[in-house]
């Protein structure tokens, strides 16, 4: 077992395991939005992700069974479809503490592509999401999205390195309002994309509710002591590792 930088131990070999696999099938997932292979290659690739699909079958959990790699009280969630490592979805994104919030790089491809040569608007409302709710965990104000807003300046390019940030402006009580952006690396103070969110912790009798048959691994009841799908952003590039 390894412990992580805050001394949480999850086995190394599995997470080397599962940052490979993902790393692999966002490439495949990159690779098959790109290709102009003629439809007989495309059947018989088809042929060989069924049987890795049927593979990887062979043993599965259900809705609300954590990953043994999970661990939420630390936030490290390595499947969370933006930040996740072992996530085929997620780009994906890491984030790290900076002055005031948090901070992230990402680069997206044809496979989150609305607007032809452009980021699908959804996926903007899902990483800032996923941003928000860091910059909350990160200044110790958990809570669940309540409202997210976004006005969308101008087309995020694909292929492209992008800055994302995210920071609590107010919060008292079980609400927090926070806001980020999106903008590219080359010209990080020109927003695309602006957010603003509310997060708002639930009362404790509603948490019990939602996280009732949450499970760990091994099927013994664990709900999150803090409700939230983000990711540690401090140990999103070691848990890559």
């Amino acid at each position: 077992m390894t412990p992580d930088d805050e001394g949480t131990p999850y086995d190394a070999d599995l997470m080397s395991a599962v940052a490979d696999l993902g790393e692999t099938l966002r490439g495949l997932v990159d690779a098959s939005v790109r290709t102009a292979v003629p439809a007989a290659e495309l059947h018989d690739v088809a042929g060989l992700v069924r049987a890795a699909a049927g593979r990887l079958g062979a043993a599965t959990r259900p809705p609300g069974q954590l990953p043994p790699l999970d661990d939420p009280v630390r936030f490290r969630r390595v499947y969370n479809p933006v930040t996740g490592v072992g996530s085929a979805l997620a780009p994906p994104l890491e984030l790290r503490e900076e002055p005031g919030g948090v901070v992230g790089e990402v680069t997206f491809g044809l496979a989150h592509e609305g607007p032809p040569g452009y980021l699908h608007g959804g996926m903007s409302g899902l990483v800032m999401d996923q941003v928000l709710g860091s910059a909350t965990i990160r200044a110790g104000l958990w809570g669940m999205t309540a409202r997210l807003e976004l006005d969308y300046r101008r087309p995020v390019p694909l292929d492209t390195p992008l800055v994302c940030r995210g920071r609590v402006t107010e919060h008292g009580g079980r609400k927090s309002a926070v806001t980020g952006t999106i903008a590219t690396a080359a010209e990080p103070d020109r927003p695309l994309v602006e957010a603003r969110g509310v997060f708002v912790l639930p009362r404790e009798e509603l948490r019990e509710a939602y996280f009732a048959d949450v499970t760990d691994a091994s099927g013994r009841h664990a709900p999150p002591s803090r409700p939230t799908d983000a990711t540690a952003p401090a140990r999103a590039a070691e848990d890559r590792s």
